[in-house]
């Protein structure tokens, strides 16, 4: 890229500290935030070679650099990171979706500890347990702990002593213990319930139950049947709990894997949570137009943002590739979860299989969400529709292709493209009658006038696009036919040989990346037409040749030869049909001849096809 930006001076004279840039249009909207060790050197790089796309686009909108320096590069991480969330920048990957999922709060900063579903994790001292996926899971937990564990989920702000005169419909139902009423319970006994939830939410489901099965059975021989009886139903109801969580991995500990699937253009990205060694949420995050490639710089965004709205940082994160910025993004979660936490990006084993299974979920999350039929035409068309500089927005295509073996049995097919998908109910296929045999261009003539002349004259659904297959010759026929119809489309032809695309009143062929959505849509066209024209023709031949040996037939002209192969499929059904069933087709006279003139031929030695 020139060095004639006029941000380049500024990005020049940039302080060479740890520390955040933005880059601001004209009016001071902030257009993208960057973190960097030494800023000086990360700006001046975006001067000094080629940018993407999306960095084009945001530096010819820059108007304004600006710089804060900070101490560290965490610093300059977390500064990032609050940026973001403030400004939003149009050309930073952001977390869109600020709703987090549900957590348990146990307010163990309280005299009388209490359960209760919040969405916004806060440092004061109580725990948090979740995320939980969706609502269900975790309100199906708050019906356990204030079933069976007897800790009140209340909003009542209570005193060590119980002041209240008598308790709620809880303790009546057997939901609470009521500390609210003085003697009601002992520290003790509440500290034991508190100590279930706890036990219950960090998901040791199976040390809870034992905990549980074993006090049943002290209240039954203490002859306190009632609550022997409140722990076999709570041991009944976490043992189910932990038989409901699936894919399991040996041994304890909490990960979080991630796994990212795209197009280059637009991204699908998924977190599998997995708590005690237990899958037990699934989160996926979408990113459309962000024009950049599925990798490591993608995750070095996302990630701050991430655990910033989801502070249940695990003691491991799992990442499909390696990220130049790996210490710094564990600093930065080791301090916002108080203890360590290990990046990792496994090469082997089952922390590999982790991976493979975060990015097939993450491959199918883009599928649904990317590649839904007319989801997928909208943005196609919009591509082809730029590319091509038309005024309207393109939702249908027509592709040609011809079809022969040296001349013989020309065929050519049409076959369509509509708002995202392939509409078969619309093929065609033209026998072709021209005299001249192996002339592409004049079986293709033929084809496009015979279409469009009865499309138009019927009032029938025309294409924005004509394309064909070929090159400058294909193009040239196909636009001058369309004139003398009185209709000009827009016409593109597609090469086989370079992939290259030849466009009406361009010098020269357009030779786009191997992956540009425009390319690889008009490859799947000329392929369908190539596919339908193939066969079309390959059933057009055989049945001439059929033809052709039935004709040597004393007494058999084009038209009872016809006759005989629709009645019986083929030319071996009718050499073996009874004079009978061939009576009833040609008559009794005729079929008499056939089937001697057939019998003749196989005593001489003669095979037919």
């Amino acid at each position: 890229m020139e060095q004639k930006h006029p941000l380049w001076e500024l990005a020049a004279r940039a302080p060479q500290q740890p520390g955040v840039y933005l880059y601001c249009d004209g009016r001071g909207k902030v257009l993208y935030v960057g973190k960097a060790r030494d800023l000086r050197r990360r700006v001046l790089s975006y001067f000094t070679k080629e940018p993407p796309p999306k960095t084009a686009q945001m530096l010819a909108r820059a108007r304004e650099l600006r710089f804060v320096v900070t101490r560290t590069e965490v610093e300059a991480l977390i500064l990032e990171n609050q940026l973001i969330k403030q400004h939003r920048p149009r050309y930073n990957v952001l977390l869109r979706d600020d709703k987090t999922y549900p957590y348990i709060k146990l307010t163990t900063t309280e005299a009388w500890p209490r359960a209760m579903l919040v969405r916004k994790v806060e440092r004061d001292g109580n725990h948090y347990y979740g995320p939980f996926l969706g609502h269900g899971t975790a309100a199906r937990l708050m019906d356990l702990i204030r079933m069976y564990s007897q800790v009140r989920t209340c909003a009542w702000d209570l005193k060590p002593d119980g002041t209240l005169p008598r308790p709620c419909l809880y303790h009546a139902m057997g939901a609470c213990l009521a500390p609210c009423v003085a003697g009601m319970t002992t520290r003790e006994r509440y500290r034991e319930a508190v100590r279930e939830v706890q036990l219950l939410l960090e998901g040791k489901t199976g040390e809870l139950e034992q905990v549980l099965v074993e006090r049943m059975w002290e209240a039954s021989e203490q002859q306190d049947y009632e609550r022997a009886a409140r722990y076999r139903d709570l041991a009944r109801a976490v043992k189910s709990l932990g038989e409901g969580q699936v894919t399991e991995l040996p041994g304890q500990g909490s990960f979080d894997v991630f796994g990212m699937a795209g197009d280059g253009r637009d991204v699908s990205l998924v977190v599998l949570v997995y708590r005690q060694g237990k899958l037990s949420d699934k989160r996926e995050f979408h990113f459309e137009g962000i024009e950049m490639p599925v990798g490591g710089e993608l995750l070095s965004e996302f990630i701050p943002q991430y655990y910033e709205v989801n502070p249940a940082i695990p003691e491991q994160v799992l990442l499909p590739v390696a990220l130049e910025d790996l210490p710094v993004l564990r600093e930065f979660l080791v301090a916002r979860a108080g203890r360590g936490v290990e990046l990792v990006v496994p090469r082997r084993g089952q922390r590999r299989e982790l991976i493979a299974l975060a990015e097939e979920n993450a491959q199918e999350a883009f599928r649904l969400r990317f590649r839904h039929p007319v989801r997928e035409g909208e943005r196609l068309g919009l591509e082809v529709q730029q590319l091509l500089g038309l005024s309207e927005k393109v939702q249908r295509i027509e592709c040609f292709d011809v079809s022969h073996t040296g001349g013989e049995a020309a065929v050519v097919s049409v076959v369509v493209w509509e708002e995202g998908t392939f509409s078969k109910r619309d093929y065609r296929s033209f026998n072709v009658k021209t005299p001249a045999p192996g002339d592409d261009f004049a079986a293709l003539r033929e084809a496009v006038r015979r279409r469009y002349v009865r499309q138009l004259k019927e009032r029938r659904p025309l294409p924005q696009v004509v394309l064909v297959d070929g090159g400058q010759g294909q193009l040239a026929v196909v636009q001058e036919t369309l004139a003398t119809v009185g209709w000009q489309p827009a016409c593109v032809a597609l090469a086989k040989r370079q992939e290259a695309l030849y466009l009406q009143g361009q010098k020269g062929p357009l030779h786009l990346p191997a992956n540009h959505p425009v390319r690889l849509l008009f490859q799947r066209l000329r392929d369908e037409a190539h596919r339908f024209a193939v066969t079309r023709h390959r059933r057009r031949r055989r049945a001439r040749r059929l033809a052709t040996q039935l004709l040597m037939v004393p007494g058999i002209g084009p038209t009872r030869a016809k006759k005989l192969l629709t009645a019986f499929g083929s030319l071996e059904a009718v050499q073996h049909a009874s004079e009978e069933e061939m009576a009833l087709v040609v008559g009794r006279k005729l079929a008499r001849m056939v089937k001697t003139w057939f019998r003749q031929e196989q005593a001489s030695g003669s095979r037919h096809p």
